[in-house]
């Protein structure tokens, strides 16, 4: 099975967008794929800010990356755009890190007026640094994501079940990877059209 890496840029240690990773990677992980969290805000910060590539931590986030089929971008969105936790972290990787991967945008934030940020900030990024096949990801409002000890994740039932279909949409990208991007676009490209409108995105199709 394809093995998945999700990457979150949260600086909170009490994060939302980590809580909603960690709600889709178990729902992926239940399907029998190899799941990982990589949390940006553990990586030291002085290397981090100061761009050192070199240093195991940094190297070693570098080969998960490079390890994942699949791999899932998850951050909080503040000032109309994602966080500088997650830039830096991008800014680092190697050129075309995210070539022959299948790469889905998660974002959370406290208004739908943040929607657009998946497809103006972020997804621009991800299609610079090589990805193949960029879903149009999805938005999650931070009032519909809960987390206690007792109980774990709780989304609220629509929120989880668009999570749920825009999952089962990654799920399936990840399967006609194996057969390639190029034999697989057709469909890949009527699926991801299809996820835009449900998702209210004016993502171009493929971008």
């Amino acid at each position: 099975m394809p093995s998945i890496l999700a990457v979150s840029g949260s600086p909170s240690p009490a994060s939302r967008t980590v809580s909603a990773v960690d709600h889709a990677l178990s729902w992926l992980a239940d399907r029998g794929h190899r799941t990982a969290h990589l949390a940006v805000r553990d990586l030291p910060a002085a290397e981090l800010l100061a761009g050192a590539r070199d240093t195991v931590a940094v190297r070693e986030a570098f080969d998960a990356v490079a390890n994942a089929d699949g791999v899932i971008v998850a951050t909080p969105v503040y000032k109309a755009a994602y966080t500088g936790l997650l830039k830096a972290f991008l800014d680092l990787l190697p050129e075309n890190a995210l070539a022959g991967k299948v790469v889905l945008p998660l974002a959370t934030g406290g208004t739908v007026g943040h929607l657009l940020a998946i497809d103006y900030a972020l997804r621009p990024v991800l299609t610079a640094l090589g990805a193949d096949h960029v879903l149009p990801g999805r938005f999650l409002l931070d009032i519909d994501i809960a987390r206690s000890e007792a109980e774990g994740v709780y989304l609220a039932p629509q929120t989880e079940k668009r999570l749920i279909e825009t999952l089962e949409r990654f799920d399936g990208a990840l399967d006609l990877r194996g057969i390639g991007f190029s034999a697989a676009r057709p469909q890949l490209d009527a699926e991801a059209g299809d996820l835009a409108l449900a998702n209210g995105s004016p993502a171009a199709v493929g971008r």
